[in-house]
């Protein structure tokens, strides 16, 4: 590991990232490194670290390569590897087109839950991110959300990685969200779980709050407005396979606000701000020294 590792800071509506550019695949990022990196307090902080490497580059990815040149590498804030991050998608899209090497238009990026598609506005129409996030899966069988005393319904939606969606009458129902809510049965995320409570605001208009798993409660989750924007439609009964009409929602989330869109054919699409921040470098052997 070189001494001087560089990183970016970026986010979107407030889902922010440490990245780390490693195009050859060099660097070796432990989950407690992950873990320190993210520290609010002890260490650069973020809600995850998306390590930037070409496809070819990395075992996971490399089926991948003729179809997409970068992989996203995500990690949770506690250094656990996570399939897909909506956001991280946006903002990894975006330091793609600040470091030169995409251009503004469609572009490919390689994750753990498989290629996603992303379009780069121009800066002139906005400069959001579109990402195309693939199609929600539905999983069987009841599942049920508790926080204190209070239960609820939730829908289980799986977006790449799998969600949790209640409806509830107050976002504060959903309590201080620092431990992840629980879910039963047990059986139905062996791997844990996102969870989002949402309530209505509108006319196909909601807001939601998250708690991530291995995040714990985040400013936005990308593939949980999508799954929400899912869970809400078939409750309203606008379920685009059974109508054959898109259906589009906005999504408030505490950090900003996004568009989330579904076609007939089950493609999701999710469009939102994603925005660079900082640059800077960190000490390789300072990770090695608090990490002992």
């Amino acid at each position: 590991m070189s001494t001087q590792i560089a990183f970016l800071k970026g986010h979107g509506t407030e889902n922010d990232f440490v990245i780390v550019p490693d195009y050859d695949g060099r660097i070796e990022l432990s989950p407690a490194a992950v873990a320190r990196l993210c520290d609010r307090r002890a260490g650069i902080g973020a809600d995850g670290v998306l390590r930037v490497v070409r496809s070819a580059a990395h075992p996971e990815a490399r089926a991948m390569a003729d179809e997409a040149e970068w992989f996203m590498d995500y990690r949770n804030s506690d250094g656990t590897v996570a399939e897909m991050c909506g956001n991280g998608v946006r903002v990894f899209a975006r330091y793609l087109r600040h470091a030169g090497l995409a251009e503004e238009g469609d572009l490919a990026v390689a994750t753990r839950a498989g290629v996603r598609r992303a379009h780069i506005a121009k800066e002139s129409a906005g400069g959001g991110v579109t990402v195309s996030m693939g199609k929600a899966l539905l999983p069987a069988g009841p599942v049920t959300v508790t926080v204190g005393a209070r239960s609820w319904p939730a829908l289980h939606v799986n977006m790449g990685n799998p969600h949790a969606v209640c409806f509830v009458e107050d976002l504060a129902d959903a309590g201080n969200l620092f431990t992840a809510p629980a879910v039963a049965p047990e059986g139905a995320y062996p791997d844990g779980t996102n969870v989002e409570f949402v309530v209505d605001r509108g006319p196909r208009h909601v807001a939601m709050r998250v708690h991530e798993r291995g995040s714990g409660e985040t400013r936005s989750c990308g593939t949980g407005a999508c799954a929400v924007m899912v869970a809400t439609a078939r409750r309203d009964g606008l379920d685009p396979a059974v109508t054959g009409l898109p259906v589009t929602y906005t999504v408030d989330l505490p950090g900003g606000r996004l568009e989330i869109s579904e076609t007939p054919d089950g493609s999701v699409e999710m469009t939102g701000p994603a925005v660079i921040v900082a640059e800077g470098v960190f000490d390789a052997s300072w990770l090695r020294t608090v990490l002992g």
